[in-house]
């Protein structure tokens, strides 16, 4: 445990200051990781809802409900981002929660087929959403974060858009807090409990467990991570379409987790990181960038099924890295 803790620190001290200091004249590769960041964070809430053994294929649905929630909330109403923030996961929670009781019944496969439909659906829903989403034309122009002030004394700058720093440093907050917050979920009672569902609801339900309510309990929070994710990304881009989340992007959050490792709280981090790096350096290649990049996928989920972790240098912090364990 003392060991990864330095180990953490370490990274973090790179993440924070090396990188920001090394790129701060590259705005590129600071918008690369500004965005690997936010995948990761949105990606770890679909890693929570493995954690109950449920396969989920719609977080995208979330993040569109996360990004309009703010969206509407800021263009329309003139509420600041960092209330917007927290409101919008809120959003996506209480939509999980609501058809998360009856979808969460279902198992294998037929969850996923649900899960994977739910996107598409809420996509419709706000591409026919009348004034309140401006249908196909999206909403644009959401402003940027404004300063935070206490007592006169200015905390947090306005972001006027004249460098990526700020939104690099809060999508490393955001990540920062989003994995210290599973990790120590996966680690109090909450987390053994959802490590039974997923070995075995009945004998978890045998033993006195809500079993439907730490379904819902699990969803609502990946819920929340994904409607947070969403509004990061409305605001970064300052605008946000039906199109902007589609299938394909909850099938990539899936897929981060999958090539991380599911056994692992940093799964999603490392499988986003690797895949949304690895496209970027593809992409002088153009032609044939697709192709690679499925085939580098491919060949790591076939050599490593365990995910990118389990690799053998990495299992001197197997112990105090592990969270979801099966």
């Amino acid at each position: 445990m003392r060991r990864f803790a330095v180990i953490a620190v370490a990274c973090a001290a790179v993440y924070f200051l090396a990188i920001p200091f090394a790129f701060r004249g590259s705005p590129y590769i600071l918008s690369v990781l500004t965005n690997a960041a936010i995948a990761a964070v949105i990606s770890s809430g679909v890693w929570l809802t493995f954690a109950i053994g449920r396969i989920n294929i719609a977080q995208g649905a979330f993040c569109m409900i996360g990004g309009y929630a703010t969206a509407v909330l800021t263009t329309r109403y003139g509420v600041p981002f960092w209330i917007c923030l927290p409101l919008s996961g809120l959003a996506a929670a209480a939509f999980g929660a609501l058809i998360g009781w009856p979808l969460l019944r279902l198992k294998g496969v037929y969850f996923s087929m649900i899960s994977l439909s739910l996107t598409e659906a809420v996509r419709l829903a706000f591409l026919n959403g009348g004034k309140l989403t401006n249908e196909a034309s999206g909403i644009v122009g959401i402003p940027g974060p404004g300063a935070v002030s206490i007592a006169g004394i200015e905390l947090i700058p306005a972001f006027d858009g004249s460098s990526p720093l700020p939104f690099y440093y809060l999508s490393a907050l955001l990540l920062a807090g989003t994995l210290l917050a599973l990790w120590r979920i996966m680690n109090c009672r909450i987390g053994w409990v959802f490590r039974s569902l997923r070995l075995n609801e009945e004998l978890a339900s045998s033993m006195g467990v809500n079993v439907a309510a730490y379904r819902v309990l699990a969803f609502s929070l990946s819920s929340f991570i994904g409607g947070v994710g969403g509004s990061f990304y409305a605001v970064y881009q300052q605008n946000i379409y039906p199109a902007s989340y589609t299938v394909t992007d909850s099938m990539n959050y899936m897929l981060y987790c999958f090539l991380g490792g599911l056994d692992y709280v940093l799964g999603a981090l490392v499988g986003a990181f690797t895949l949304v790096l690895s496209f970027e350096l593809l992409h002088a290649l153009q032609t044939y960038q697709t192709l690679i990049y499925a085939g580098i996928m491919i060949l790591a989920m076939l050599l490593l099924p365990n995910g990118i972790i389990s690799f053998p240098m990495f299992h001197g912090g197997r112990a105090a890295s592990r969270g979801g364990g099966r």
